[in-house]
């Protein structure tokens, strides 16, 4: 994981992809935030169906259920498909980086952000002005 200081946020506040207009917002859920993926990936020509879509929804779904239970919410979001690869980025309020963990019986959990870096070929985390964007990269073939 690459983790870095920026002052300018990469993702331009609340932008979503490139054909979505901007008055769309970020996603308020996971499964909102899925079916905005899996357009994109049917888009792409990816069938919902594969275990490729399988892996990249349950990122994104990891992502942005970090960003509302740990990050004060989505604040940026943005999934396109650019030469077979989608790339992924999810801005939350928190400059604070996800750091592994594991679950306890009086604290569940600690799965997810394993599973986000061992599914994405590339994961990076970037705090700004604004709170912190963690981006990733996956292959779709």
């Amino acid at each position: 994981m690459n983790t870095s200081q920026d002052s300018d946020d990469v993702l331009g506040g609340t932008r979503g992809r490139e054909d979505e207009p901007r008055s769309a917002g970020p996603p308020v859920s996971a499964a909102a935030a899925r079916a905005r993926v899996g357009e994109v990936l049917l888009r792409a020509g990816v069938s919902l169906d594969s275990g490729t879509a399988a892996d990249v929804l349950l990122v994104t779904s990891e992502l942005v259920t970090n960003a509302i239970r740990h990050g004060g919410g989505v604040t940026a979001f943005r999934a396109d498909v650019t030469q077979g690869v989608l790339r992924l980025s999810i801005g939350d309020a928190s400059t604070l980086v996800p750091v592994p963990r594991t679950g306890t019986v009086e604290r569940p959990g600690g799965y997810g952000w394993p599973l986000v870096q061992r599914l994405a070929e590339r994961v990076e985390c970037r705090a700004h002005r604004e709170g912190k964007t963690i981006s990733t990269v996956m292959r779709l073939s």
